[in-house]
């Protein structure tokens, strides 16, 4: 199947993000949607470009209030919700992702003590098996998908920066967004989020504030580079609208809906208002008016996917099972290699339960995993398709993979064991039920 992740490499990236799954200590959510996953990377591209970092470098956004950025390896970048809710501009965002970017592009991880060095990586891998866990919830009340993971307090200190590397972030984030066409007093509009701050007790300060030291020199040296390059910089139109979406996307979903709907001027028929009122609506949930206003965004835009996609799923939660179909394959139609929508039709498609959808929903589900394997809400779905179709083995190997990324390393060994004993010996199934039993056995070695 194109596209499909070769076996071996398969093994090899389930056994690397599984590895240190002991260290997974406190509960927190990440945010998957494609919508939000396509206008960070529209955001991020500039700053990465400038930056010398590889366009695959991913912004993830965990469900956290607080407000803090971070990076935990060369690849990613997490951000938490609750400065992205503060955040007034895509220049201000940009601004966030140009300084973490600077940490990666600089060195800064790289560089720490030797003897922290084992830790820093378990404290990597276990971000990297939460950000594996896609939308471990499974919950069918939102678009955007929450996954199990988190990190202990003492993983967290391993990321603190040091006021010598916080500066030179501030120089390196500086002069990428000057390169990039980003307006620079915006990287003084996020410090100033947080000034006063450090006169707080640790408690009540934003982890932000924690590991990213904020001194006085910290904000002179930005004025001054201010002082000296002027600020005549206009975001794009690109970035401004991507930025619009995001923001009222994450706020409608995470924000009560009689909040959205307060904020939201009902005569306003913009598609940025339009899209707000559809989601606080499906919130509410009153599936009639949310369709209404995804109708009128697929006016505006009828070759959107993410909006046939909104649609989709707001047929979905009101149980419009055939309805949901056609819209999520019209998505799928207008977005062929977006693992998340691929997954949501192929969750339409078992709905209806009869053997022409199950075997839909068996082909589109695979092509979903072949994009995107760790996501445990579709290995769930798939598993199940592989059960309809049935095909026990490979239901248990699918399962022993799910558990396997959600740390449930007992219940992944005793499911793979299970298709062991079910498939043909070197068959795919069977490989990856051996990568898995592997895996969890490390796993309960290092308890």
């Amino acid at each position: 199947m194109p596209g499909r992740m070769p076996i071996i490499g398969r093994a090899i990236a389930l056994a690397v993000l599984l590895a240190c799954a002991p260290v997974v200590a406190l509960a927190q959510s990440i945010i998957r949607d494609a919508e939000i996953e396509r206008a960070l990377q529209e955001l991020a591209a500039p700053v990465f470009r400038v930056a010398g970092l590889p366009q695959s470098t991913r912004v993830i956004i965990i469900n956290d209030g607080s407000m803090n950025a971070f990076v935990a390896d060369a690849r990613h970048i997490f951000v938490h919700s609750g400065l992205l809710l503060r955040l007034d501009s895509p220049d201000q965002l940009q601004a966030v992702l140009a300084h973490e970017a600077a940490h990666i592009a600089n060195g800064h991880l790289t560089a720490r003590p030797a003897a922290a060095a084992s830790a820093q990586t378990a404290a990597r891998m276990g971000l990297l098996l939460a950000l594996a866990a896609g939308a471990a919830s499974g919950e069918g009340g939102a678009a955007i998908g929450l996954a199990a993971g988190g990190m202990s307090s003492a993983q967290r200190s391993l990321m603190a920066h040091t006021r010598a590397e916080e500066a030179s972030a501030d120089q390196s984030a500086l002069r990428y967004m000057v390169s990039a066409g980003i307006d620079p007093e915006a990287m003084l509009e996020v410090l100033d989020l947080f000034r006063g701050q450090e006169a707080l007790s640790v408690g009540r300060q934003d982890p932000y504030v924690r590991s990213h030291p904020l001194t006085r020199d910290r904000y002179r040296t930005v004025q001054a580079f201010l002082a000296t390059r002027g600020t005549d910089a206009e975001p794009s139109a690109a970035s401004a609208y991507w930025y619009a979406r995001l923001n009222a996307k994450l706020s409608a979903f995470l924000r009560n809906p009689s909040w959205t709907l307060r904020r939201v001027d009902r005569n306003d028929t913009g598609e940025i208002a339009t899209l707000s009122r559809a989601i606080a609506h499906h919130r509410t949930p009153d599936a009639d008016r949310a369709l209404a206003e995804v109708g009128r965004l697929l006016q505006m835009r009828p070759g959107d996917p993410f909006y046939q996609e909104l649609q989709g799923q707001i047929l979905f939660e009101s149980r419009r099972f055939d309805a949901a179909i056609a819209a999520y394959g019209r998505a799928v139609e207008l977005a062929p290699r977006e693992p998340l929508i691929l997954a949501g039709y192929g969750r339409a498609l078992l709905a209806p339960d009869s053997a022409a959808s199950n075997a839909r929903a068996l082909d589109v589900l695979s092509r979903a995993q072949a994009r995107d394997p760790f996501d445990p809400r579709m290995l769930r779905d798939l598993a199940l398709a592989h059960a309809r179709a049935g095909q026990p083995g490979m239901a248990a190997t699918v399962t022993a993979e799910r558990y396997a990324v959600l740390g449930r390393m007992e219940d992944a060994a005793a499911l793979a064991n299970r298709a062991v004993g079910l498939l043909p010996q070197g068959s795919p199934g069977w490989i990856r039920a051996q990568d898995v039993l592997r895996v969890a056995e490390a796993a309960q070695r290092r308890r």
